[in-house]
């Protein structure tokens, strides 16, 4: 029996579409039906686990959600990383914040985490993320040995529970780093824009829902990134 549950990749962005984005993680977690859920954040991406994003997202979530959030700590030197698989393996969530993907997939290779984490979602655990913490929660992302020449450009692996490739909140730009990562990809394969504000459901057989949008879409077909028909909303 396949135990794995959906991901939630939620676009993050600024001003009053934050608030849209938190409005939506609180129904995530509210969606478990549980007393008081208790929360995983890991901060990883965050400027290595950096407390001020903590209290920010922390009191977002908690507004009007009477959830226990609880701060795995990771990338600290001293970490307890004993202490940390504890948390989140009793967590009934676990919730990727935003920052750098690079960066926050470095440290959980760094820390010996991926595999864990892994193992968690494998057994059912529920993942959310925001911005950067929902990339890390899709299959890669690019990355530049220069970043003014396209030709340098390069995938690099994240956790992959959501099996797609994805952009957050980067409507402004196009898409841009998006259509780069596609262009290092096979033909057929599809790119998802989140634009600011919304968010997609990702199931492990690659279905999809949006919970709000609409999202933006390409295919690769004969080595060009071509835009697609947008996702529309299916959750209410």
């Amino acid at each position: 029996m396949d135990k794995r549950k959906p991901v939630y990749l939620f676009a993050g962005g600024r001003g009053k579409n934050i608030l849209v984005t938190f409005s939506g993680v609180r129904s995530c977690i509210k969606s478990i039906g549980k007393v008081k859920p208790a929360i995983a954040y890991v901060g990883v991406a965050s400027l290595e686990d950096n407390g001020m994003f903590y209290h920010i997202c922390s009191g977002l979530i908690k507004i009007g959600c009477d959830c226990r959030m609880h701060r795995v700590l990771i990338a600290p030197k001293n970490a307890n990383l004993d202490q940390a698989r504890k948390m989140l393996k009793s967590a009934d969530a676990i919730f990727i914040s935003g920052g750098d993907m690079e960066a926050g997939m470095q440290i959980l290779k760094e820390k010996n985490m991926i595999e864990f984490f892994q193992e968690l979602y494998e057994e059912g655990k529920l993942f959310f993320g925001v911005s950067a913490g929902s990339i890390m929660l899709a299959k890669e992302w690019v990355r530049w040995q220069n970043p003014d020449d396209d030709s340098t450009a390069e995938l690099f692996p994240c956790l992959g529970f959501a099996p797609i490739i994805c952009d957050t909140h980067a409507e402004e730009d196009d898409w841009a780093e998006l259509k780069t990562a596609l262009q290092l990809r096979e033909d057929g394969t599809f790119g998802y824009g989140i634009p600011s504000g919304s968010y997609l459901k990702v199931y492990p057989d690659r279905r999809l829902e949006v919970g709000s949008g609409p999202v933006t879409r390409y295919i690769v077909r004969s080595g060009k990134v071509g835009r697609q028909s947008d996702l529309l909303p299916t959750l209410s």
